[in-house]
C-alpha cells in the first residue's frame, strides 16, 4: 500500500496550521470538563466555595486518569507516526490496536482501583472534614467513566496522526459541548448537586468513547482499528510506553504537585485557599491548553518527518510551534496582568476568594512568557523518539522545582512564598529546555 500521507511533503508552515489549530481548538473545549463544572458549582448556592474546593481536592485523581491517556495515547501515536514515516503500514496498525488494548486495560484497572481506595485517597491529598463530602460524592460518580476517559482521550491522538486533525478537534467539541449541555441541567434543574456535574461529565465521554472507536472501524480511516492488532505484544507495548513516559510523567508530577500543593494550601490558608487555587487551575488550564494543543498538532509533523529523515522539515516545526507558543503565552500572560479579578469572578464572586485570587493569580504567573518554550522545547525530544530527555525536562518544572519550592518558600515568606514556588520553577527550567533543545537542533542529523 503506497503512502499517500501529506506530512512528509506538504509545506510545514501550512501543516502546522492545519493540525494545531483543530487540536488547539480541540483542547481549549477538552478544557471545559474541569472548568465548566466548576463555574456552574461555584456559582451553585448549594455548593460554591466548598463545592469548588472538593473538586480541587480530587483533581490529582483526574489527572492520573488523563496521564494514562497520554502515556498510550501519545506514545502509540509517536510510534504509529514513525512508522507510517518509514512506510511501514502493518507496524503502524500493529501500533494502533495495541494501544487500543492497553488503554482499554488501563481504563478498567483504574477504575476499580480508584473505587476502592478513594476516601483515603481524598484525605491524603488534603480534603478536610467540611470538604471531604464534595470530594467522594463528585469523585466517586467520575471513576465510573475512567474506560470512556482514557480510551477517548488516547485514541484522539491516533485521529490526528492519521491525517484527520479535524475529526480530532470535534471529538473534543462532541465531549464539552454535552458537557455544557448537561451540567445546568442536572445541577440547577434537577438539583443533583456535585454527583450532577460528575454525571454530565462522564455521559461526555462515553459518547467521545464511541465516536473515536468508530472512526477507527469505518470508511474514513485510512488506517483501521482490528483485534487481530489487539492482542498485546510485549515489544510493542514497551516501545509505546517508552515514547508516552514524558508525557504521562509530565501528568503524574501534576497529580503530585496537586496533592502537595493542596496540603500546603489547607495548612498556610485553610479552605479558602484550596477553593482559591482551584480557580487558578482552571484559568491555568485555559491559558495553556493551546500550548498543549500546538505540541499535540506538531507531534505527528515531527515524528513523521524524523521517521524519514528530512531533518531540515523537523527543525522548521520545530522553530514554527515555539515561536507560536511563545505568542500565545504572552498574550494570555498580558489578559491576566490586565483583568485578574474579573478572571476569577466568573466562578465565584466572595468578597474574601476574589482578593485571594487576585493576589495567588498574579504571581503564580509571573514567569509565564517562557512556558511556551519550556513545553514545546521538551516534547520536540519526545517526538523524535529521545524519551529519556524528554522526561527530565519535563519534569524539571513540576517535580524538580515546583514541589521542592513550593514545601521550602511558605517555610520563609507564609502564603505569599508559595503563590511566588511557580515562576521560581517556570524560570529555572526555561533555561535548562533552552540549553538542550538548541544543542538538539545542532545535532539532530548525528542521532
Amino acid at each position: 500500500m503506497e503512502n499517500t500521507n501529506p506530512i512528509g511533503t506538504e509545506k510545514v508552515s501550512k501543516l502546522l496550521f492545519k493540525f494545531s489549530v483543530p487540536a488547539i481548538v480541540g483542547m481549549m473545549v477538552n478544557a471545559l470538563y474541569n472548568i465548566v463544572d466548576r463555574i456552574y458549582i461555584g456559582n451553585s448556592p448549594d455548593l460554591g466555595a466548598n463545592g469548588i474546593a472538593g473538586i480541587t481536592i480530587g483533581f490529582p485523581i483526574t489527572i492520573v486518569l488523563l496521564s494514562l491517556g497520554i502515556l498510550f495515547g501519545v506514545g502509540g501515536a509517536t510510534l504509529f507516526s514513525m512508522k507510517l514515516g518509514e512506510k511501514n503500514d502493518e507496524e503502524a496498525e500493529n501500533a494502533l490496536g495495541n494501544a487500543y488494548g492497553v488503554l482499554l486495560i488501563a481504563g478498567f484497572l483504574y477504575m476499580t482501583l480508584g473505587q476502592i481506595f478513594l476516601k483515603p485517597l481524598m484525605i491524603l491529598f488534603g480534603a478536610s472534614s467540611t470538604i471531604l463530602p464534595y470530594s467522594m460524592e463528585y469523585m466517586r460518580v467520575v471513576l465510573f467513566g475512567a474506560v470512556f476517559q482514557v480510551v477517548s482521550m488516547g485514541m484522539n491522538n491516533f485521529i490526528r496522526a492519521d491525517g484527520n486533525p479535524k475529526l480530532a478537534m470535534y471529538t473534543m467539541f462532541l465531549g464539552a459541548g454535552t458537557n455544557i449541555v448537561l451540567d445546568p441541567l442536572f445541577i440547577y434543574v434537577f438539583h443533583m448537586g456535585m454527583a450532577g456535574a460528575a454525571l454530565a461529565t462522564i455521559f461526555s465521554q462515553l459518547l467521545s468513547f464511541i465516536w473515536v472507536t468508530s472512526y477507527f472501524l469505518g470508511g474514513k480511516s485510512r488506517h483501521k482499528l482490528y483485534i487481530k492488532n489487539m492482542k498485546l505484544k510485549f515489544k510493542i507495548v514497551a516501545r509505546i510506553t517508552s515514547l508516552g513516559l514524558p508525557g504521562f510523567s509530565l501528568q503524574i508530577a501534576n497529580s503530585v504537585l496537586n496533592a502537595v500543593l493542596n496540603k500546603s494550601l489547607l495548612f498556610y490558608g485553610g479552605d479558602l485557599a484550596v477553593s482559591g487555587m482551584g480557580i487558578i487551575n482552571s484559568l491555568q488550564t485555559i491559558f495553556l491548553m493551546p500550548i498543549i494543543g500546538l505540541n499535540q498538532g506538531t507531534q505527528p509533523i515531527i515524528s513523521f518527518n524524523y521517521g524519514a529523515r528530512k531533518f531540515d522539515r523537523v527543525k522548521t516545526a520545530a522553530k514554527l510551534a515555539i515561536t507560536a507558543a511563545t505568542v500565545t503565552v504572552i498574550v494570555g500572560y498580558i489578559i491576566i496582568r490586565l483583568f485578574p479579578v474579573q478572571l476569577i469572578s466568573m466562578f465565584n464572586r466572595e468578597t474574601e476568594l476574589l482578593e485571594f485570587g487576585r493576589t495567588a493569580l498574579l504571581s503564580w504567573f509571573l514567569c509565564m512568557p517562557v512556558v511556551g518554550f519550556q513545553v514545546i522545547g521538551a516534547n520536540f525530544f519526545q517526538a523524535v523518539g529521545k524519551s529519556r530527555r524528554a522526561m527530565f525536562l519535563t519534569l524539571t518544572r513540576q517535580l524538580i522545582f515546583l514541589i521542592p519550592a513550593i514545601i521550602i518558600f511558605p517555610k520563609f515568606w507564609g502564603i505569599e512564598g508559595l503563590f511566588y514556588a511557580a515562576p521560581f520553577a517556570d524560570f529555572i527550567s526555561f533555561l535548562i529546555t533552552a540549553s538542550f533543545f538548541f544543542y538538539g537542533i545542532r545535532t539532530l542529523e548525528k542521532a
